[in-house]
Formats: C-alpha cells, structure tokens, sequence
C-alpha cells in the first residue's frame, strides 16, 4: 500500500562522498557545524573517516560503498550502518540504498546495468511493503545526469527508471568529482525528484 510521501520531514542530513573536504573537518574540530540529524555517505571514503563522523557528531551514519571502497571487507566502520540493498527508516523517512558503480575493470562493487536491474527488481515487494520511498542514496549517478562518458564514471540506466517508477524525493549520489560554488549547483529536477551530487559534503534541509 502506497502511503503520502509528499510531507515535509523537518530534518537536517550530512551527507558526504568521494573525498574528506577539509573545510568540513574544521568545523567539526571547531565544533561550528549545525549539528545534523543524519548523516549519509555516498561512497569512496575511509571507513575510519564515517567512524570519526560518527563519533564526533554522535549522530546515525548511513552508508554505501563506492568503488574504491576495496578496505571495508570483512569489517564495517565503528557504529555505521551499511544499507546496501536494505530500506532503512530514519523518522518519517525511507530511504532505499545501493552500492557501486558501472562495471568497468572487474573489480569489487562494480555492477553491470542488467545486474543493478534484477537487484532493483528483487526490492520491489520491500518497497511496496515499505509504503514507497523517500530518498535513494549511491555511489553512482543515473545514467544521463550528472554522469560522464568514460566507463567508471557512466551511470545506470536502471536508476533513472527506478526514479521514474517510484518517484523518490531524492536521489543522492556520489562518484563523480566536480567543484561546486553553491548548493543549487548540484541539484537537477528529474520530475519530481531532486538528484544531488554530494561530492566532498552537502547539508540537506528534507
């Protein structure tokens, strides 16, 4: 059963990706950063790196792993929850999360489009059950936002259908390195939903 996922959440997220973004760790050491409610990762950052976000910020940290993540096998960072293929509840929020990048050279958490396909196909009943989703979070891109050309940094065309299908709010990724001058520059409308590129760091009010 489908349930309202139009109203406001009223929360506060960190979410962060792809490289440490000394800015960020200057205002946690200086403990000027408004304190978030949640804290997300989106991938190819040190699992040492979330366990200090997650202690110092003494907040929930969610995350996937992105294709360089080759250290977290067999162990997780301290007090982090990896959501790869899981809907987690957070509050009034779902969020849906998937690993990875584009196979490209073979190598640990790379997915061909026909295998992030079935794995999407495999979550529909979770979802349904779940009352549909709020917010995706990945390492990689929908195919045709925000992705490039080159093998590793493609996106999955099984994203932008799962966005048209289940209408999130968001669709949070990493993966692909740019630098942005403000907020708004990384965010395109795909619909209803706002795809974000949280490359180094971003705040989300949801």
């Amino acid at each position: 059963m489908e349930s309202d996922l139009s109203m406001p959440h009223k929360l506060r997220i960190l979410a962060v990706s792809d490289f440490v973004d000394k800015s960020l760790t200057q205002m946690i050491e200086n403990k000027t950063l408004v304190l978030p409610d949640l804290i997300i990762s989106c991938g190819d950052l040190a699992p040492e790196y979330l366990s200090f976000l997650r202690d110092r910020l003494d907040r929930p940290l969610f995350y996937v792993k992105g294709n360089h993540d080759i250290r977290y096998t067999p162990s997780n960072p301290v007090g982090c929850e990896n959501i790869n293929q899981k809907i987690v509840s957070f509050r009034s929020l779902n969020i849906l999360g998937l690993e990875g990048s584009l196979w490209y050279s073979g190598g640990l958490n790379q997915y061909t489009d026909k295998e992030m396909k079935r794995i999407i196909f495999g979550m529909w009943f979770s979802i349904w059950r779940k009352g549909g989703i709020h917010m995706v979070i990945t390492h990689a891109p929908p195919r045709h936002i925000h992705d490039a050309e080159d093998r590793c940094h493609m996106g999955f065309e099984s994203f932008q259908k799962l966005i048209n299908k289940r209408k999130p709010e968001y669709f949070i990724h990493g993966h692909i390195h740019k630098d942005f001058k403000s907020h708004d520059e990384r965010v395109t409308n795909l619909n209803s939903t706002k795809v974000i590129n949280t490359c180094g760091f971003t705040i989300l009010e949801v």
